[in-house]
């Protein structure tokens, strides 16, 4: 319940389940029987978004100039320098609503040139209801990694592996969603066991492997210590490493 409390405290995770309720709606008003079965297609296509996203954006070489870098912190920088925050568990609204916009842009666009009669439902399917529903348990699914509560058997293996992400090695396990795995180990980011045993931590602990005092860093902890409730205290010991 608190988990749950919590997930629907973040302001685009009612707006994500509005939008899987339409396209239920779209599908069970327009669609055909068949087109129930593009919803798995809508699974396969957010975590390979999902992996992009958090790999070619979210992890972008930190920026020189201190307002795109603010951008970043906002959107993922922030999590791994307080990576036990709660503000800073899910996507932002304005990165979140962007996407879904964008993704059914171009899912529709493209099924229009070639069946156009069944373009909305089939959109719905993929990105309305594959695609947002999947992103929702992303969210469920990454909040519960970082949090001290019981997990099933699925969520302590996705906390395991998502540990590894910030404490060993930011540049590899991008997945958060069950089964995400394999795209990693297919575009070789993911880490064995030995690999693990070679690792130095220190590196790894730190944001992105910026040092832990870098201005950017400094300049983005002071101007959103107020948003995101980062104490004199949490700002000084991030700053320390």
């Amino acid at each position: 319940m608190m988990r749950l409390k919590l997930l629907l405290s973040h302001p685009s995770v009612p707006v994500m389940l509005g939008a899987v309720g339409l396209g239920l709606a779209i599908l069970l008003m327009q669609g055909a029987t068949w087109q129930w079965g593009f919803v798995v297609l809508g699974v396969g296509l957010q975590m390979l978004n999902e992996y992009g996203l958090h790999r070619y954006i979210f992890h972008l070489k930190p920026p020189r100039r201190q307002w795109a870098f603010d951008l970043l912190y906002q959107a993922h920088y922030g999590h791994h320098d307080f990576p036990t925050n709660h503000q800073l568990f899910f996507a932002p609204i304005w990165v979140a609503l962007p996407m879904l916009a964008v993704n059914f842009a171009v899912i529709y666009g493209l099924l229009w040139m070639v069946v156009p009669l069944h373009a909305l439902s089939l959109a719905a399917a993929i990105v309305l209801v594959g695609g947002v529903a999947t992103f929702l348990g992303y969210e469920w699914f990454h909040m519960t990694a970082h949090l001290n509560v019981s997990k099933t058997r699925v969520e302590r293996h996705v906390t395991q592996l998502h540990n590894q992400h910030h404490f060993r090695d930011f540049s590899k396990w991008f997945h958060v969603s069950p089964g995400g795995e394999v795209i990693d180990r297919a575009m070789g980011t993911a880490i064995d066991r030995e690999a693990l045993k070679r690792q130095q931590r220190i590196e790894f602990i730190r944001t992105l492997g910026m040092s832990p005092d870098d201005p950017r860093l400094v300049a983005a902890r002071l101007r959103f210590a107020q948003r995101y409730d980062l104490s004199t205290e949490d700002i000084a010991r991030a700053a320390r490493g």
